[in-house]
């Protein structure tokens, strides 16, 4: 078991219920797409789970720890086993590729060899092995602001493709790519999870690249489990339901329809 959520509330400090009375349990080795509309709750879920977040109330098991138990070493060893790819990853602009995937590490490694590895990269063939999964391998010495919002969400790919993880949370990992290029990363990442039996969840905008990429989908609204099932079992009434406030937007307008996507070629 990776995941397991009994209960799972998350109270912003605003006032504002992110996620309420989750029950999810995803196995070890799953690969999960979570869509909804934007706020129905998926980043902060992400964030959840990769402990930027404490529940506000339930329990929260992650890769069999709760990460909340008394004890900071706990915390920050749960920490290196899971990798987190952000939407716009945060690197520093003058910052080398290499540099940035070779973060990967700095928590499994030792104060030293992180500093000495922030001045001198220590492991450039590794970084360029990771770099090379994604076609990038000729911007391992370019400094990220040279670099396209494409390119900077690969280059966060392939730090947590270094950092190996057993769980991969990833938040609209491929937004600011086109659709083949997003498709073929997506199809890179999975193959990674499966290889070494990592679990994979991602929250995507793209229902089409939710339904290619992934066996099992949860649908989020307003911050509760709107279904959870097989990719297979999807029917367009469970994404029509899922969007129905982006569907009446969108017929109040004459010269629109909301069609949801529902292709799985």
């Amino acid at each position: 078991m990776s995941v397991l959520l009994t209960g799972v509330e998350l109270l912003h400090a605003n006032g504002h219920r992110a996620l309420s009375n989750l029950e999810l349990n995803i196995a070890k080795g799953e690969r999960v797409a979570l869509i909804g509309s934007s706020g129905a709750g998926k980043t902060s879920l992400l964030r959840l789970l990769a402990t930027s977040h404490k529940p506000t109330a339930g329990q929260l098991t992650v890769l069999q720890t709760n990460p909340w138990s008394p004890g900071m070493s706990r915390l920050k060893a749960l920490r290196t086993r899971i990798g987190l790819i952000h939407q716009a990853p945060p690197l520093p602009a003058r910052q080398r590729v290499i540099t940035a995937v070779l973060a990967g590490r700095l928590g499994q490694w030792s104060l030293w060899k992180s500093l000495i590895s922030l001045a001198y990269p220590l492991d450039r063939q590794g970084a360029m092995q990771a770099l090379a999964k994604l076609d990038l391998a000729e911007k391992l010495y370019q400094r990220c602001n040279q670099l396209s919002g494409g390119q900077l969400q690969r280059v966060g790919i392939a730090r947590v493709l270094y950092q190996a993880p057993e769980l991969i949370l990833a938040d609209e990992p491929v937004s600011a790519m086109d659709p083949v290029l997003a498709s073929h990363t997506l199809n890179i990442l999975a193959r990674d999870a499966e290889s070494r039996n990592a679990t994979l969840i991602a929250s995507l905008h793209s229902i089409d690249l939710a339904l290619k990429h992934f066996p099992r989908v949860i649908g989020l609204r307003q911050g509760i489990v709107a279904f959870d099932k097989a990719t297979p079992d999807i029917t367009p009434e469970d994404l029509e339901a899922l969007y129905v406030n982006e569907q009446l937007a969108l017929d109040e307008s004459p010269k629109t329809a909301f069609i949801p996507a529902t292709s799985r070629c």
